[in-house]
């Protein structure tokens, strides 16, 4: 009987075991985002499963639907619009060619400006990407003498503007020129700059480091050192730079699996947190909050016409507060990720902004004073990396380049400068600014009548469409023939500088009108009554299953294999005949 019993038990002891597991496990399930962007694992395996197919020339102009007339007219606006920018920019595009295939980046750029189906038959010369040689104010100037209203902020860099990070530049070289470009000391400068971050971060220790990405790599280890604990928190959709371990979905090779990817705004993800042991920080892009749940925009992935932001700052002021509470009682490390919102949101970034203190915060771009760096501020007993109890146990971090003196003396430029009456009397109304800014632009766009939407978070811009179409990533090559000047995720995201003038941004405002103009009387917003965003997608699937498993097609219903060609190059610049 006694056996019985200790047999009893141990098979309950076994199923509370077995069953907290699963809960746990189903509590961790609930708080990732329904999208393949909050399951890292299964992106990853899709990603690998789906194949390259690419739209004939016959498909590659209808493949919405549009009637053979239709088809004919966007074949012919397509290559006046490829003659145009042939004229315009002959020594550019010729430059451009010459390094296109001996820079890595080059190619991957060229090849994601448009989704991968029209890549093949897209022309070069809308492949290629700017070469520049000069800026001036708000505008910037390729080979061929061609001047365009910058809108890509130089992946965020510039905030204040160029001319301001060209006298940074400047000055801080010749703070340092005695110097050189000696490595391992430090240039006295250190320690003011130093002084300087900390008051601003309001934090205890400061480390710099070669870029935003080393500085989050930085904070991870040493959260995880201090903590003991084993995994990341990040929230879904979120960039923290290319590093494997906080980018775990595509892209990502890493066999560990310590990172959890959780979905934002989410009751289910306070839960976890609140719950689990094994988490040692939790990692905030503030930028996010233009975004929640989703990647950066781009037109790599503009298939159809639903891409949207929805940024509400009193909401996630509030969902950043309720993280910073369960962070404090969790002894979790809650890290923002600035090296994009840093300087630019308020003084004191997305810490200023949205009034949370976090306990380390990187910080690169603008920092530099246009020079590359990346900085972590942080707690003092987090950012030490070494135990006094045993000296063998470090968490090391050097770099060669770490404090180098030409980027000290520009970040000590730039400190002093923002610092200044008129910068602080700036931060205190340039949001109103481009939100006024942005109103003026949507009634603009109502006024021509085309169907877009301008939203903002502050002075960082998207485009939105609101009708179904399968081309809106046509736009960034009008934008850029008529004088604006894209970043390579073209209308996903435009950066606006702050010493943009009313009558500049007026005059952006008035080009962007015109492009998108012409691209509506090109025929690319053609609708019909069986055009929407869902049957756009649903055939894209479709066309992409039937590439990827050519067994399945007649049960899947995508096109016939004469339209779904392999992967291959061309040299002309004349799609349809």
């Amino acid at each position: 009987m006694n056996e019985l019993w200790i047999l009893y038990l141990l098979c309950c002891v076994t199923a509370i075991f077995i069953l907290r597991k699963i809960a746990i496990r189903l509590r961790l399930s609930k708080a990732k985002h329904k999208s393949m962007r909050g399951h890292s694992k299964w992106s990853r395996r899709i990603a690998g499963w789906i194949k390259f197919f690419d739209y004939s020339p016959a498909e590659y102009f209808c493949v919405d639907g549009a009637p053979a007339d239709i088809s004919k007219q966007r074949s012919n606006a397509f290559n006046t619009l490829v003659d145009k920018v042939k004229q315009q920019s002959k020594k550019t595009i010729n430059q451009y060619k010459q390094v296109s295939n001996d820079i890595s980046d080059v190619q991957f750029t060229s090849m994601y400006r448009v989704p991968f189906p029209f890549r093949t038959h897209l022309p070069e010369v809308f492949k290629l990407g700017s070469m520049i040689n000069q800026s001036q104010g708000v505008r910037v100037k390729d080979l061929d003498d061609q001047w365009r209203y910058d809108l890509s902020g130089s992946y965020g860099v510039n905030v204040f503007g160029y001319e301001f990070y060209k006298s940074c530049i400047k000055q801080g070289s010749e703070k340092v020129e005695a110097l050189g470009p000696a490595l391992g000391s430090y240039h006295p400068l250190i320690a003011d700059n130093v002084s300087k971050i900390k008051a601003i971060s309001q934090l205890d220790e400061v480390s710099f480091h070669m870029s935003g990405t080393e500085a989050v790599m930085q904070a991870v280890r040493l959260a995880r050192y201090h903590t003991k604990r084993t995994h990341l928190v990040r929230l879904c959709g979120a960039y923290h730079g290319w590093w494997d371990g906080v980018q775990p979905g595509i892209g990502n090779r890493r066999k560990t699996n310590d990172v959890y990817t959780l979905a934002d705004l989410s009751e289910q993800t306070l839960n976890v947190l609140s719950t689990r042991d094994d988490i040692a920080c939790v990692l905030i892009n503030p930028l996010q909050a233009f975004h929640p749940n989703a990647d950066s925009a781009s037109d790599a992935s503009l298939i159809a016409s639903d891409r949207a932001t929805h940024f509400d700052k009193a909401a996630y002021t509030t969902w950043l507060k309720r993280i910073r509470k369960i962070c404090t009682d969790r002894n979790i490390v809650l890290i923002f990720d600035e090296v994009f919102t840093g300087f630019r949101l308020s003084y004191r970034g997305a810490q200023g902004y949205f009034g949370i203190q976090a306990d380390m915060v990187t910080y690169g771009k603008t920092l530099g004073g246009g020079l590359p760096v990346g900085v972590l501020a942080g707690k003092h007993e987090l950012m030490k990396r070494f135990k006094d109890t045993h000296p063998v146990d470090v968490s090391l971090a050097r770099g060669t380049f770490n404090s180098h003196p030409y980027v000290l003396g520009a970040m000590n430029v730039f400190l002093e400068r923002i610092a200044q009456p008129e910068i602080q009397a700036l931060y205190k109304t340039v949001e109103q600014t481009w939100q006024q800014r942005t109103t003026r632009f949507n009634q603009r766009l109502k006024e021509a009548d085309l169907p877009i939407k301008i939203t903002n978070m502050h002075s960082i811009l998207s485009v939105s469409y609101t009708l179904p179409c399968a081309y809106n990533w046509m736009l960034q090559f009008y934008l850029r023939a008529n004088g604006l000047e894209l970043s390579w995720l073209g209308t996903g995201r435009f950066i606006m500088s702050f010493d943009y003038t009313d009558e500049e941004v007026d005059q952006v405002i008035e080009l962007f009108i015109e492009s998108a103009t012409q691209m509506k009387n090109d025929a690319w917003w053609w609708q019909s009554p069986a055009l929407t965003n869902q049957s756009i997608k649903q055939q894209f699937l479709k066309d992409m299953l039937s590439a990827s498993f050519p067994s399945l097609r007649k049960w899947i219903g995508g096109r016939a294999p004469t339209t779904l060609t392999h992967a291959k190059t061309t040299n002309s610049d004349k799609v349809y005949e």
